[in-house]
């Protein structure tokens, strides 16, 4: 049995094996759906669906169209008989998958946070020819794009025979300011080996009543949003204001960034291609460094708030004598400073590699500069640029020290990299995103991200990666690898450490379902 309580936020389902001893498990009855009582008040947004379970158990679950609008008629998948999944064992993923946020236990540790495991369902919620779908590229570019819009439009029209498909002309503003671009499998054949996005992207432009009367006008009823942490916020806010109006449109988020910092997920779609792509900046800066005479190769790389791509890049070259991300506070002055480690990376090898992550030391460029807080088009704060600084700061440094003439070369391969096609470890991962959220949406779900949990596809709810941004961890182990490899100083005192174990430290886990009931559902930190 089972039973729905709302308590604060959190909308909470309990479910417990009675006294049935016969069952092999305690199974979660996931097909719950909320009684309908219409569109909830304009001024409240729809309550976060948990369910609980046996030993600690918690699913996240996503929103279902069903959850406002009752007695839905359904009608068997598609693909039951398509020809390609005729040697597939299992054809749909069972209503009780789910699959866990933290794999690493320990014998007596509580089962955790799940999530919904993405892939087709036995039943759809939208017949083929009454789909009419958009799909919608927002922010800065990313290798990826192109493959992600081509296997939405692919798993539409080959799995599930829709015909109807629009791309949106650059970004959120194109809703209600622009054409649409009408998508078919032959109009995308191909776009995967370009890069870029076919349908244009923007930042900005974005007016949530604007785009959803025009979702409502044009008769949409599936909305693909591709696009970061701030673009899937507006998502979260479209999905809220359909639910609002009671319209049958399932809002399907397709998180993307190039600076891998969305949270939960494994990672973002275009991030491998990144990497590989900052190696040949890394190094074409080693063979400048190397063939001339106390030289630095100076590379400024992809992260404005997140260090992963700097952090990977380094870790994968073994060429990097210095890696600075956000994270991680740095100093140029004094012992154990940058200056000097400079000084005596220069003596030992005659020349040196650093890589910085264009948001590393934005307090110092900024007291340096005396610059203000201006935002672009997305209320992203414009940064300074480390790169260009810090160039400037070891010449004028080392001009003062004239025993040791010092050759810099600087390299910023930003928009080379944003601007390239993914390599074949990204389109694969694109193609599974695209075909998991179209199983998403054709089944009912709304109000949802997509992507892979321990490698597992999911649909995770938006509020998910929209509360907090996925950063590297200083103290994590992958860090120590980092700076084992370069042999750099952490350059941070004992202060800095302890406050960055406080800040990392995983909030106390949900043991039991009251903890659920008083709305303390557990947040747990990504570890990379």
């Amino acid at each position: 049995m089972h039973s729905v309580t709302n308590s604060g936020s959190v909308g909470v389902i309990k479910l417990s094996s009675g006294n049935n001893n016969n069952n092999r498990k305690s199974k979660v009855k996931l097909s719950h759906r909320r009684k309908s009582m219409g569109p909830p008040p304009a001024t409240t947004s729809s309550q976060p669906k948990v369910v609980t379970g046996d030993h600690g158990y918690i699913l996240e679950d996503v929103p279902h169209l069903t959850d406002y609008i009752p007695h839905l008629p359904t009608y068997p998948n598609p693909l039951q008989d398509n020809p390609a999944y005729a040697v597939v064992k299992q054809y749909f993923v069972d209503m009780d998958d789910t699959v866990a946020q933290k794999i690493v236990v320990h014998a007596n540790s509580p089962r955790g946070t799940h999530f919904r495991r993405a892939g087709p369902r036995q039943k759809v919620y939208f017949k083929s020819d009454d789909v009419h779908a958009c799909i919608v590229t927002c922010g800065g570019l990313c290798p990826g794009l192109n493959t992600v819009i081509r296997e939405i439009v692919a798993s539409l029209h080959d799995m599930y025979g829709v015909t109807r498909i629009e791309g949106i002309e650059g970004g959120y503003r194109g809703f209600y300011s622009r054409n649409t671009i009408q998508l078919t499998p032959k109009k995308v054949n191909g776009i995967h080996k370009r890069g870029g996005t076919i349908i244009g992207t923007s930042r900005g432009g974005y007016d949530n009543n604007k785009i959803v009367n025009c979702i409502q006008d044009r008769g949409i009823n599936q909305v693909y949003i591709i696009g970061g942490d701030g673009t899937q916020k507006g998502a979260s806010a479209i999905y809220e204001e359909v639910r609002r109006r009671g319209l049958q449109v399932a809002v399907v988020g397709i998180p993307k960034t190039i600076d891998n910092d969305i949270p939960v997920i494994d990672k973002s779609f275009g991030f491998d291609t990144a990497v590989e792509e900052a190696q040949r900046a890394i190094n074409a800066a080693h063979v400048e460094a190397e063939s001339n005479e106390n030289c630095i190769g100076l590379v400024k790389l992809m992260g404005r708030n997140s260090g992963f791509i700097a952090m990977y890049a380094t870790l994968a070259s073994r060429d990097v004598d210095c890696c600075l991300i956000p994270e991680s506070p740095f100093y140029l002055e004094g012992p154990g400073g940058l200056f000097e480690y400079i000084e005596k990376r220069i003596k030992e090898n005659g020349h040196m590699v650093i890589v910085v992550a264009e948001g590393a030391g934005q307090d110092l460029v900024a007291e340096s500069l005396r610059t203000n807080d201006n935002k672009d088009a997305s209320g992203n704060k414009l940064l300074n640029d480390v790169g260009l600084w810090l160039s400037q700061k070891i010449k004028d440094h080392f001009k003062k020290h004239p025993e040791m003439e010092l050759n810099l070369k600087y390299i910023d391969p930003t928009y080379m990299i944003r601007a390239v096609p993914s390599n074949a470890s990204d389109n694969v991962y694109s193609t599974l995103l695209a075909q998991s959220a179209v199983h998403g949406a054709m089944a009912g779900h709304t109000g949802f991200i997509v992507g892979p949990v321990h490698g597992r596809e999911c649909y995770l709810p938006f509020y998910r990666i929209t509360e907090k941004q996925n950063k590297v961890v200083i103290t994590d182990r992958m860090w120590a690898r980092m700076l084992s490899s370069t042999n750099q100083p952490s350059f941070l005192s004992t202060k800095d450490i302890i406050e960055s174990i406080m800040d990392e430290a995983p909030p106390t886990q949900l043991l039991d379902d009251q903890g659920a009931e008083n709305g303390l559902v557990a947040k747990e930190t990504t570890v990379c």
